[in-house]
């Protein structure tokens, strides 16, 4: 067994193969799955989606427009409890100094503080959350 990484309650995601970086994300032990906020999701042939990811501050957005394989849709309750059919896809994530593939869920966060939700299955095996301190892998801008 190898040594834990302790994070935060809030931690900053890079998607490297993605080419995106330094996305604010809050890490939600009470979910399972992981969660993205994309805008503009179409399905495209042969199995694949494309989606805008919208990163950079909330002053100064950009957007990134990328295409990848949906591994599934499937029925997800959101935190409000009701349910939505949601695309996942398989993406390489980097948390400070870890970095790891992780099933993530497509899903408008618009109204949401953070763009990102990093659940339970993508913290096993690799991370212990304090829940006290944000940012500990990720430092915060300036």
């Amino acid at each position: 067994m190898h040594e834990k990484a302790i994070i935060g309650w809030s931690e900053y995601i890079d998607f490297p193969d993605w080419g995106i970086g330094r996305i604010k994300a809050k890490i939600d032990t009470g979910a399972r799955t992981s969660a993205l906020h994309v805008e503009s999701l179409e399905e495209l042939p042969d199995g694949e989606v494309r989606f805008e990811v919208i990163h950079g501050t909330r002053r100064n957005p950009r957007r990134k427009t990328i295409t990848a394989k949906a591994l599934k849709w499937a029925r997800v309750r959101s935190s409000n409890g009701h349910f939505q059919t949601r695309c996942f896809v398989l993406a390489r994530v980097q948390v400070g100094p870890v970095l790891k593939q992780i099933e993530l869920s497509l899903v408008s966060r618009d109204k949401m503080l953070f763009r990102m939700l990093l659940g339970r299955k993508a913290l096993e095996h690799d991370f212990l959350v304090n829940v006290s301190k944000r940012t500990l892998l990720s430092e915060r801008r300036k």
